[in-house]
């Protein structure tokens, strides 16, 4: 999938505005702009747009202790990514 022309990079405060505006992430979203957890991932799917590297969307269900408990990737539909996002917090949580 490649990636769109304007790919958008939301600053932490943006994400973090985004969190507090909409009220009903039971998690919190976290920033990369360190780029710390891209350099432990070694090989993250990423593309070239605006003439920049870019990581893909990658949504990880991490949990209290750090660890990586799924990945959904790719993403073909950010919009319904969401809704994917939230129903395997339920599988993962749940146990099953």
């Amino acid at each position: 999938m490649p990636c769109p022309a304007r790919w958008p990079r939301p600053a932490p405060h943006q994400q973090t505005g985004f969190a507090a505006h909409h009220q009903v992430i039971p998690f919190p979203l976290l920033s990369d702009a360190a780029l710390r957890l891209t350099g432990a991932l070694r090989s993250p799917p990423t593309c070239r747009a605006g003439g920049a590297e870019r990581l893909k969307r990658l949504p990880l269900l991490i949990d209290a202790t750090r660890a990586v408990r799924s990945v959904l990737y790719p993403v073909p539909d950010p919009g319904g990514s969401v809704q994917d996002a939230l129903a395997l917090i339920d599988v993962v949580g749940s146990g099953s």
